[in-house]
């Protein structure tokens, strides 16, 4: 049986529904569900920011075996190895350089990432904080005024000039990404 993550937020476009224990979110967005059956709520993990899918079908103990992470989902990838094929996105001269490497872009990427996992002086390991609200911005606001440079702020560290940019976005869009980038929200991971 998967462990249910711990803390969940949902969103409903703009409007956040519901923030919480697991089995709680579950039965927010359920009652909310009865009212707007027509809605298609986004889940998030409130530690990471990234989205989770939840099958709402069932009961909440059927709901919390339903999640499915990234990882444990069937498809494209050397499974016998460990490898799992998931989307990235980016710049045209990032993908130029990944071109020119040796092995191609999947090595590369491999590469890069073990390398930057094994040296604990990267600032960016100490920024997971940052992380989690770019996922969550990135899923819900990637195409929101504004995006790139609060995307910039945010990993600035910038959290004035991020709060201007999100403060213009819709609904409670802003405050989830500006709960989630404070260091405070994690403990003092800065």
């Amino acid at each position: 049986m998967l462990v249910p993550h711990p803390t969940l937020f949902a969103f409903d476009g703009s409007l956040r529904i519901a923030a919480g224990a697991h089995d709680e979110v579950v039965q927010k967005v359920g009652a909310y569900l009865r009212l707007k059956p027509s809605a298609q709520p986004l889940f998030f993990d409130m530690q990471t920011g990234t989205q989770v899918d939840l099958d709402l079908r069932g009961t909440v103990p059927e709901a919390a075996v339903a999640e499915t992470p990234d990882a444990a989902r069937p498809g494209k990838g050397r499974p016998k190895l460990g490898v799992v094929a998931r989307e990235i996105t980016l710049l045209p001269r990032h993908w130029d350089w990944l071109a020119t490497q040796p092995g191609g872009a999947s090595v590369t990427l491999r590469k890069l990432i073990e390398r930057a996992s094994k040296d604990p002086d990267l600032k960016d390991r100490n920024h997971s904080w940052a992380t989690s609200a770019y996922h969550f911005m990135y899923a819900v606001g990637g195409n929101l005024p504004g995006f790139e440079e609060a995307a910039r702020l945010l990993f600035a560290g910038n959290i004035d000039g991020l709060r201007a940019i999100v403060s213009e976005w819709p609904g409670d869009i802003g405050d989830q990404v500006l709960a989630l980038a404070s260091a405070d929200t994690f403990g003092s991971q800065a």
